[in-house]
């Protein structure tokens, strides 16, 4: 394993919520840069010292260096590690102009619009040559840049690599895991986002319908969204030739019982507005920041039905955010489905 005290050089592409929150957790111990495409919004946080969009209430200590330079930035951390921490959409991008023998970690989660690719698939088309792999687990953006405890997984088919992002990012309060399966790894992270609408749409028939004093889904059928939730992930993740035990650690049940019970998630969010009554494009107004669930969803369906799998929850969130289906008639198909057995 890597000396976690020896200090290295990071590079953060991407300055949203959860970039910027590595960023400031790593750069207690080593020298990171954070880069952001836009040089007004880096000159504004070099001067406040926080990122006043996406987390403002976190102060970034001098030691954190901001900067709109892509190809400093990646000169930077090219002998140490680079994490993407841009959206899915731009991830390949962002690996097409990684220098030569650098390594990369990303922390965006989901499936390529149009491709229905995983990261790992979108590398080994882009950058088959290096050593890349995914940083994911349980985790709001606030709560780690505050510091408080939070646990993660670096995985890479690449060891050396995977031990790197632990080297990078371990501490006293940052908890990090290696992995050998990106794959279980990234499956967890892109489908929890749509699970999370899934159980945010019933806790919000269960709070209408206690308004006007009536029986609305109940705990139970939250714990039986988030369980029958678990095995869409894992039917995905072995169909793609993840190992099943990682769909039970922290990328996959850790992060979708956080994702679709939190109050700081997004896409449970997304899901209580729904079952408000409120269309889609008033939720993403309202809500300022990306829910990526919402994107995901028709990608991970698409993607599910061209491998043959099987993800009925996943199918109702699609319906509803698509309109074919309002909230009660999406909780009514996924309780008239015909009997079976669980496994």
């Amino acid at each position: 394993m890597s000396d976690p005290l020896l200090r290295m050089k990071i590079s953060v592409l991407g300055a949203g919520a959860w970039g910027t929150a590595l960023a400031i957790a790593a750069s207690a111990r080593h020298d990171v840069v954070l880069w952001a495409r836009d040089a007004a919004s880096v000159t504004t946080m070099q001067v406040d010292r926080r990122n006043a969009r996406y987390l403002p209430d976190a102060p970034m200590p001098e030691s954190l260096h901001l900067s709109s330079d892509l190809a400093a930035a990646l000169a930077h951390g090219q002998d140490g590690l680079i994490v993407v921490a841009t959206p899915m959409a731009a991830l390949r991008s962002m690996l097409a102009v990684l220098p030569p023998r650098s390594r990369c970690l990303w922390l965006c989660k989901g499936f390529e619009a149009g491709t229905g690719q995983l990261g790992h698939e979108i590398a080994r088309e882009v950058v088959p040559h290096l050593a890349t792999g995914v940083l994911s687990g349980p985790s709001f953006a606030q709560e780690v840049a505050a510091g408080q405890p939070t646990a993660l997984v670096s995985a890479s088919e690449h060891a050396e690599l995977a031990q790197l992002g632990v080297q990078a990012f371990h501490s006293e309060r940052l908890r990090v895991y290696s992995s050998a399966d990106p794959v279980g790894v990234e499956v967890g992270g892109a489908v929890k986002n749509v699970m999370a609408i899934a159980v945010g749409i019933a806790d919000g028939l269960r709070l209408a319908a206690e308004l006007e004093g009536k029986k609305g889904p109940g705990l139970n059928a939250r714990a039986a969204l988030i369980t029958r939730g678990l095995a869409e992930m894992q039917r995905m993740a072995l169909a793609l030739g993840a190992q099943p035990e990682t769909l039970l650690g922290l990328a996959g049940l850790g992060d979708l019982v956080l994702t679709a019970t939190g109050d700081l998630s997004r896409n449970r969010r997304v899901g209580l507005l729904l079952a408000e009554g409120l269309d889609l494009p008033a939720i993403l107004q309202r809500l300022g920041h990306v829910a990526e669930g919402v994107y995901s969803a028709p990608t991970v369906l698409s993607r599910a039905q061209s491998l043959g799998v099987e993800m009925p929850i996943t199918a109702a969130v699609v319906d509803v955010l698509e309109g074919r289906l309002d909230t009660h008639g999406a909780m009514e198909a996924l309780m008239g489905r015909q009997a079976k057995s669980e496994w």
